[in-house]
C-alpha cells in the first residue's frame, strides 16, 4: 500500500519539488476522525510558518474540522525560549481540556547540500564514446561554474498525534518528506500541503472533501 501511494503521488506531481520518502502509521489505528486540531509549524521563518499554518487550517475547515494555528494560540514569546518537558505536558493538558483531539506537527529536520552535473552534459551516450570526445565534452569542468548545479534538500517531518482526553497521547502517523531546491515559499507550502492531505486521506486519517 505504501509503495502504491508513493508511485501514485509521484505520477500526479511529477513536476513537484516535494517528495514523500517514507511514512509510518500506527498499526492499532485503521481510521481517525477528529473534530479539533492544532497545527504547529516549527521553523524560524515566520512567513513560511504563517503561510503553512493558514493553508493547512483552510484544508481542515473545508472538511468541517475546527483547526487552530499555533501562531494564534501561543504568544510570540512561546517559541523564543526552550521549554521543559513539564511545561509542554501542561500545554498538552490545556489542549485536552480545550477539546483539542489532535496535533499536526511539522518541522525541518535537516538541510542537505547537493551538487549535480548540468543537464546539458548528460545528453551523450557514454557507452560508446572515445577519450577525445569525452574530454572535449567535459573540459568545461575546469572553467565553467555552471557545469555543476548546487541546490539544497530540506528534510521535513510531519507527525499526527492524538491528544484525546480518554486516550493515551500517542503517535498516529509520521511522514518524512523532502523539499528539493525550494524557490518560492508559497509554491513550496502548496506542494507540501497537497501531498500531505493526499496521503492522510488515502490512509483514512483525514476525511475527503464533500463533492459539491
Amino acid at each position: 500500500m505504501k509503495s502504491f501511494l508513493f508511485l501514485l503521488f509521484t505520477l500526479l506531481t511529477s513536476c513537484s519539488s516535494i517528495e514523500l520518502i517514507e511514512m509510518w502509521k500506527n498499526p492499532k489505528i485503521d481510521s481517525l476522525s477528529v473534530s479539533k486540531v492544532l497545527i504547529v509549524g516549527m521553523t524560524s521563518n515566520m512567513e513560511a510558518r504563517k503561510q503553512f499554518e493558514e493553508k493547512l487550517k483552510k484544508e481542515f475547515e473545508s472538511r468541517d474540522i475546527e483547526a487552530v494555528m499555533s501562531l494564534d494560540l501561543f504568544e510570540p514569546t512561546f517559541t523564543a525560549e526552550k521549554k521543559s518537558k513539564q511545561e509542554l505536558r501542561i500545554v498538552e493538558q490545556i489542549l485536552a481540556t480545550s477539546y483539542f483531539d489532535a496535533i499536526l506537527f511539522t518541522k525541518i529536520k535537516g538541510i542537505e547540500n547537493k551538487i549535480v552535473y548540468s543537464e546539458t552534459f548528460k545528453q551523450k551516450d557514454y557507452l560508446d564514446i572515445k577519450f577525445k570526445d569525452d574530454y572535449y565534452l567535459n573540459q568545461e569542468i575546469f572553467y565553467n561554474p555552471e557545469y555543476y548545479r548546487k541546490f539544497n534538500i530540506y528534510h521535513a517531518e510531519t507527525s499526527l498525534y492524538c491528544i484525546c482526553p480518554i486516550k493515551e497521547r500517542e503517535l498516529i502517523w509520521k511522514g518524512y518528506i523532502d523539499i528539493v531546491d525550494p524557490i518560492s515559499i508559497q509554491e513550496t507550502v502548496n506542494d507540501y500541503i497537497n501531498l500531505l492531505v493526499f496521503v492522510l486521506e488515502e490512509e483514512n486519517l483525514l476525511k475527503k472533501k464533500d463533492i459539491e
